[in-house]
């Protein structure tokens, strides 16, 4: 199988892969050319209310909820059928998203495929009781234990920028913890998630309703998944914006929410680090994908008397990886996802210039078939700046200047987002101390890399709530319930 050969996308619910049932379906366009590639089913509210009935009556009426050795096969016949068909997944990750070639060895397919694993290993050996022992409150002699549970049906709701990381991140470990999952992926990128259906429906044990994936394109088809009073949890990825609508729908039923959102990362160079080595790395990680990733660092922040050194080398660094097909083994800096957002990206580079920002490279889209943007530099803002508070997800990062770790530490906090960022010095324990005072969730010390299945993922502030992967992540799925019996029965 090619990208341009897989199997047709279909949605899976109940068990059954299927079209919409109306039999309306839009295309799925790859973003290096524009052209179509395939055809998604457009699932309806009907398709949505049926899996939403799925997943009720699969965690109500099933076993799944309580046979951790079932769910464990099933865990580990999905990450062998993820292992079988990885030459195809990728092709078709690298077609219909975009993402370079060269990412699937990390956040395009490897790493969540390990993050699988790790999750059933997780489940393998997970203590759901714990024994607090005897006590006698109001003086009654009393054993208690803490159970954990599955929180039930999750509405599972994932973005287009890494989308098999992020189905995986979500769908592994609500399945682990005995929860049935309604998925919907971004209407940019539904093949995927609906080739992990496939390989569910054919190839595991998993039972019907258990996973269900829905491809609506309409974002009022699909709001029902935050409302719905059948759905105990929604766990979303994506924009800030969209969160907030999220968890003002699932207010009147207070269902449980997880939010990873937004980014606007700092990274930060003492007075004392290497700027050419950390402009040049901060300059290729706001290139990976074309800059569509939340957890990338976008602003550069240096020492006053360095910038322009630091702008110079970010800029050739730009310059030296240019946009190229994604296929292309070398390929760093892709296309963006669509129409829209390379014309988003655009009128941010409009903004730079009323703003009086300096382009050091970069600065415009490329004219060509698909949807490009140049890598882009800029200089001449400060921190108060829109290129330097809001999310562009492009490849654009913006240089500004500081006057010592605690302007540093200043700038960095100065954002309505914490989600990630890093700080280089010669000395580590300085960096420590920097990093220490800086309000995100992750941060890189002195080039550490903090990506991994088994490390909590998630932010501060505008940038969510709660934690994916890690053992964080896999307990956003359970509730705790606190038993008290007799001690003389108490086992």
């Amino acid at each position: 199988m090619t990208a341009l050969a897989a199997p047709a996308a279909q949605q899976l619910i109940d068990g059954k892969l299927v079209a919409a049932s109306d039999g309306t379906s839009y295309p799925i366009l790859n973003p290096a050319t524009g052209a179509a590639i395939g055809t998604a089913p457009d699932g309806t509210a009907a398709d949505v209310e049926a899996a939403i009935a799925a997943a009720r009556r699969a965690f109500d009426e099933s076993d799944w909820s309580t046979d951790r050795e079932l769910r464990l096969r099933c865990l580990r016949q999905l990450h062998a059928a993820l292992l079988e068909h990885a030459d195809d997944f990728r092709a078709l990750t690298t077609a219909e998203v975009g993402m370079p070639s060269f990412m699937m060895g990390a956040a395009g397919f490897d790493v969540p495929v390990d993050g699988l694993k790790w999750v059933a290993d997780l489940l393998a050996d997970y203590e759901f009781s714990a024994d607090l022992g005897e006590a006698a409150p109001m003086g009654i002699a009393t054993r208690r234990r803490v159970l954990r549970e599955p929180v039930g049906v999750v509405a599972a709701i994932t973005p287009w920028n890494v989308p098999t990381q992020i189905n995986l991140a979500k769908v592994g470990p609500a399945l682990a913890a005995g929860c049935t999952v309604v998925l919907k992926p971004a209407p940019d990128t539904p093949w995927v998630a609906c080739e992990l259906g496939r390989l569910v429906a054919e190839h595991t044990d998993i039972p019907a309703g258990v996973l269900n994936i829905v491809t609506p394109s309409s974002n009022e088809v699909a709001a029902v998944l935050a409302s719905d009073p059948r759905i105990d949890m929604v766990s979303f990825t994506g924009s800030t914006a969209t969160g907030r609508a999220i968890m003002a729908a699932a207010a009147p039923t207070l269902k449980k929410v997880f939010l990873e959102l937004g980014g606007k990362s700092a990274a930060i160079v003492l007075d004392d680090g290497d700027i050419a080595a950390a402009a040049g790395a901060t300059a290729f990680a706001a290139c990976i994908h074309a800059g569509q990733g939340c957890a990338l660092t976008t602003r550069l922040v240096v020492p006053r008397e360095r910038y322009e050194e630091a702008v110079a080398v970010a800029a050739a660094t730009m310059e030296s990886i240019g946009a190229k097909d994604p296929a292309d083994p070398g390929a760093i800096c892709g296309p963006v996802i669509s129409r829209a957002q390379r014309d988003r990206i655009a009128a941010y580079f409009e903004i730079a210039r009323a703003e009086g920002a300096t382009f050091a490279t970069g600065g415009a889209v490329i004219d060509q078939d698909g949807w490009w943007v140049q890598p882009t530099v800029i200089a001449g803002l400060d921190n108060s700046s829109r290129l330097a508070q809001e999310e562009i997800f492009g490849p654009v990062l913006v240089v500004i200047a500081h006057d010592g770790d605690d302007d540093a530490v200043r700038i960095a906090n100065d954002s309505p987002y914490g989600l990630s960022g890093s700080v280089d010095s010669a000395s580590l324990e300085r960096a420590r101390a920097v990093a220490a005072r800086i309000r995100t969730g992750t941060i890189a010390v002195n080039g550490g890399v903090w990506f991994s299945p088994d490390a909590p993922f998630g932010g501060y502030k505008q940038s969510g709530l709660g934690r994916e992967m890690g053992v964080a992540g896999f307990e956003e799925y359970l509730e705790m319930k606190t038993l008290a019996e007799p001690a003389e029965r108490g086992v």
